[in-house]
């Protein structure tokens, strides 16, 4: 059903579910869905990530194409409004790929199709060895010590879960994470496994491992869901299989920036509220679900919003992070911890009121997560007869921690939201060279712009303190 259709449809029906607000919300629950209907109507987000992803095709971060788009982006917001568009940079050890290969070199020869982990080093030539497998990341750490010594460990946990929240992703992520350093340390050479992808595509997912001690302890490859298949046929028919392994892979000194846009509260503007997504992205593709497309999606909500005829009570300020997807040797190079050591030295953390990440590509919205003190309130009720006709359900499972980016505000003390994003189909594309712009579809990245801008339109021009709200506790007016 198409959104407009839809929102015809359910507008009665979430009328006669939400329960009646506060008399002095009427107005702002009013201009919220106007804003709502406006951001299904015209918004910039298709604009936004097309020119970006076209412009600027992969973002590594540390990159000169990381750094030339988010110079671009602030330019951008100044063009569409924003104020007091800024910059901020900070070190950050970059990482380029290089070239790399493997293959079965015995029993018989056969080509694999890899990618390097990010962050890890390169082989220093080419790598020849024995392969063991392992099917867990506990099967290899319960290995006695040395008996990979000369080898390279390959774990096959098998194909990951395809669930709508993602959920399914944790337990392969976690692998790509600590497996090389348990592999180093029962003496292997190098690290391989099975692509953390729900997808059966020739194709390998990338993303970051883990630094130990300073460093990547040795060379890591994610290697295609098909090939790992026929990896783990092989040794299951009891043969010794060798690979052949080669990597230029290499770190070096760079920095990264966070990009920073405000829409101005008209009468409260110290209190804050960030919406957040990441300018980074992985080298194989051009980034438009991860993370372009979160980008398009607040920035676009917040400009819905600016142009709604009246400037809401607080600012929003749009953050497009750095630095979100690599692993660093110290916590400095991360654009989220860099925002929060930013603001806490300006005195300025008491004034976030709330921050919401959008991460998770494009495809549509379905519920609505709030912090705790904020489930069954007055305002969770005034947020569903908004959010209702789109298609959004209020969700008993209150939003903790955020994303990546917003994470170090969240530990820091300031509240969270989430918008849960359809995620059945992103870890097809996620990490890999299939990540790119025709993969997004513009009514369902249209749904979430609508989502974003009737929410924060809410929190922006009320006086809800989800600080000090508590569960079961409704917040004043």
């Amino acid at each position: 059903m198409r959104l407009s259709v839809r929102l015809l449809a359910a507008s009665a029906l979430a009328l006669s579910l939400a329960t009646p607000v506060l008399a002095q919300d009427a107005a702002t629950i009013q201009r919220a869905e106007r804003i709502r209907d406006a951001a299904l109507r015209e918004n910039i987000a298709l604009d936004y990530v097309t020119q970006l992803t076209t412009r600027f095709g992969a973002r590594p971060a540390g990159s000169k194409a990381e750094q030339d788009a988010s110079a671009w982006a602030a330019d951008y917001m100044r063009q569409h409004g924003f104020r007091n568009v800024r910059i901020e940079q900070f070190p950050l050890v970059g990482w380029e790929r290089g070239v790399e290969s493997a293959s079965i070199v015995g029993p018989r020869p056969q080509g694999l199709v890899v990618a390097a982990l990010g962050h890890s080093p390169g082989t220093n030539g080419v790598i020849e060895a024995d392969v063991v497998r392992f099917d867990s990341l506990e099967a290899l750490n319960a290995a006695p010590a040395s008996s990979l010594t000369g080898k390279i460990a390959f774990i096959d946990a098998g194909q990951m879960v395809r669930m709508q929240d993602g959920s399914g992703y944790g337990p392969l992520s976690r692998i790509r994470g600590a497996g090389p350093a348990a592999a180093a340390g029962k003496g292997a050479v190098a690290f391989i496994m099975r692509s953390a992808g729900s997808d059966e595509h020739r194709m390998p997912h990338t993303g970051t491992t883990r630094y130990v001690e300073g460093r990547v302890p040795l060379p890591a490859f994610s290697l295609a869901a098909p090939d790992a298949d026929q990896l783990s046929r092989l040794i299951g028919l009891g043969e010794t299989v060798r690979i052949s392994l080669s990597s230029t892979a290499h770190t070096y000194e760079t920095v990264s920036q966070n990009v920073i846009g405000d829409i101005v509260g008209a009468s409260r503007p110290n209190e804050v509220i960030v919406l957040g997504s990441h300018m980074d992205s992985w080298d194989l593709g051009t980034g438009a679900i991860d993370d372009g497309a979160g980008g398009a999606i607040t920035l676009a909500a917040a400009k819905v919003i600016a142009e709604s005829g009246r400037r809401p009570a607080r600012t929003i300020r749009v953050v497009l992070y750095g630095s979100e997807e690599v692993a660093q040797p110290t916590n400095t190079g991360n654009g989220g911890g860099a925002y929060l050591r930013n603001v806490q030295a300006a005195g300025q953390l008491e004034n976030h009121i709330v921050a919401g990440e959008s991460d998770f590509g494009a495809d549509r919205i379905y519920a609505l997560r709030l912090s705790p003190g904020a489930q069954n309130s007055d305002f969770q009720r005034a947020a569903t007869q908004v959010l209702y006709p789109i298609g959004v359900l209020a969700s008993g499972e209150p939003e903790l921690h955020g994303g990546v980016d917003i994470g170090p505000l969240a530990e820091a003390g300031v509240p969270v939201f989430g918008l849960a994003q359809d995620g059945t189909r992103y870890f097809d594309l996620h990490h890999t060279a299939d990540d790119t712009l025709d993969k997004i579809d513009p009514e369902q990245l249209t749904q979430n712009v609508a989502a974003w801008a009737g929410l924060v339109w809410l929190i922006a021009d009320s006086d809800v303190n989800f600080r000090t709200m508590r569960p079961g506790e409704t917040p004043a007016h």
